[in-house]
């Protein structure tokens, strides 16, 4: 018994020593983090953000609410084949002429759900991103794209090959 009160008395002396100089190697960090002097960094539009993955349950639940924009990021044949019901085609090869005209017509503030054929595809993570450059804000990339969406019986559009 008195070697496990020796113990605990020696632990409790460790994490008291190590607590106090904790707080005075911080103290200047502390006292401004506490009266506000500290803020964290403003996110600006572009600032070293990726794309936000969704899968396929949050993918449908925004579709069956009618929320945001659905961007098909594969090519125009490919799209024609068959898509998201609602889907806009936006193929990553043609960001640059389709740009200005998406501009006009989708306001920086609408969340945009990007995909294209599945897991193997990075073309909507890419495309994604090209639109974080351009000042868009809610990027999410549905990873399973158009083949998961397709096997789970959900609401498709295009002719079949």
């Amino acid at each position: 018994m008195l070697i496990t009160r020796r113990v605990i008395i020696e632990m409790a002396l460790i994490v008291a020593i190590a607590s106090t100089v904790g707080l005075l190697w911080n103290r200047q960090l502390l006292v401004a983090s506490w009266s506000g002097a500290v803020q964290p960094p403003a996110l600006t539009p572009g600032a070293l953000r990726l794309p936000l993955p969704l899968g396929l349950m949050q993918v449908k639940e925004l579709f069956d609410r009618g929320e945001g924009y659905i961007l098909d990021a594969r090519d125009i044949a490919t799209f024609a084949t068959g898509h998201l019901k609602g889907a806009r085609s936006f193929p990553l090869g043609e960001f640059e002429a389709r740009l200005p005209e998406f501009r006009k017509q989708v306001p920086k503030t609408m969340p945009l759900v990007i995909y294209c054929n599945g897991y193997g595809c990075h073309d909507s993570m890419e495309l994604g991103k090209r639109l974080i450059a351009a000042g868009y804000w809610e990027i999410f990339v549905f990873e399973g794209g158009y083949p998961e969406w397709r096997d789970a019986g959900y609401p498709v559009e295009g002719s079949k090959p």
